[in-house]
């Protein structure tokens, strides 16, 4: 089983519309509501592609009701820690005719201190049950640096697999209790090490030390020429087919979700690397944000290239 991990659980509103006006009237031309947040972005991928998924979180009133009962048509299983408060909303509006997406963000409730104790006794019952969790994205107001710390050394006092997508303070401190992947970007590559990055080699440097810092797998994502993960059995890179991309929002998600399955199959790093790209990339190829068709992702498989290059 995948337990997920979204502590800043939203429904995602996705609008439409053609020419977008700052100040004016805007007609929606298309809407579409989905259970969002980077870690529910990684359950459905995953749920797709076959893997029994378990979410958690923080959700509260009716819209956390809403986000619960959207997820049961992906045959995901909720089992999420209730507040009171209503559940975040973040609306996405894509203008058809300047091709430019501008998003609005909620901030969300604030947990407190004791809620967030209560909600680490819940996950430590479901961690028993799960053979990798995946934890993502950013937290409510009121939890601080040390909340994916905390959530990290639960996993792995239960000996369990564990990957960490977050960033800034939440990845810093976050790897200090050494999870068993992440998967930074350039920017937290920088951030983490405190070199330039300016060309492949140093990226991979900079991984590598990572890595020697007791982090098992690291995965860097390349944008459109692919990713590579440094990990005890070298260093491998990914290249995948040039596709018409239609939403990247989401792809880093469904690469986490893929990352997931192949280590709750045991696969091979090459293997699982190859499984995240085939996915990510047939994500990018629908609307839907954190959604993939299993035919895509099936064409792209076979092109998918992986090469050890250390």
């Amino acid at each position: 089983m995948i337990l997920t991990v979204t502590l800043n659980a939203a429904i995602d509103k996705r609008y439409v519309v053609e020419g977008y006006q700052v100040g004016e009237v805007n007609r929606v031309k298309e809407c579409a509501y989905t259970p969002g947040g980077k870690g529910l972005n990684v359950s459905k991928p995953a749920s797709i592609a076959g893997a029994e998924v378990v979410a958690t979180g923080f959700v509260g009133g009716h819209a956390g009701n809403y986000i619960e009962d959207a997820l049961k048509p992906f045959g995901i299983k909720s089992e999420f820690y209730h507040l009171e408060e209503e559940s975040r909303s973040c609306i996405n509006i894509w203008d058809e005719v300047n091709h430019v997406q501008t998003e609005f963000l909620e901030p969300g409730f604030t947990v407190s201190e004791e809620e967030f104790k209560g909600f680490e006794k819940h996950f430590t019952e479901l961690v028993k049950k799960a053979d990798v969790v995946a934890m993502s994205g950013s937290v409510p107001k009121g939890l601080d640096g040390t909340a994916y710390q905390r959530l990290v050394r639960i996993c792995k006092e239960a000996g369990k697999k564990v990957i960490l997508d977050t960033s800034g303070k939440l990845l810093e401190m976050g790897i200090e209790a050494k999870p068993t992947m992440i998967k930074p970007n350039i920017d937290e590559i920088r951030m983490l090490t405190g070199k330039s990055c300016d060309n492949f080699q140093d990226m991979v440097d900079a991984a590598k030390q990572i890595h020697a810092d007791g982090v098992e797998i690291v995965a860097v994502s390349l944008g459109g020429d692919g990713s590579f993960v440094v990990c005890d059995d070298g260093i491998f890179r990914a290249r995948v087919p040039k596709i018409d991309a239609v939403n990247t929002v989401g792809c880093g998600d469904s690469m986490i979700a893929g990352f997931a399955l192949g280590l709750s199959e045991g696969l091979s790093v090459e293997e699982t690397l190859k499984k995240a790209s085939a996915i990510s990339a047939a994500a990018a190829l629908r609307e839907e944000t954190g959604f993939f068709v299993k035919e895509d992702m099936e064409k792209i498989y076979p092109q998918v290239e992986i090469e050890k290059i250390g």
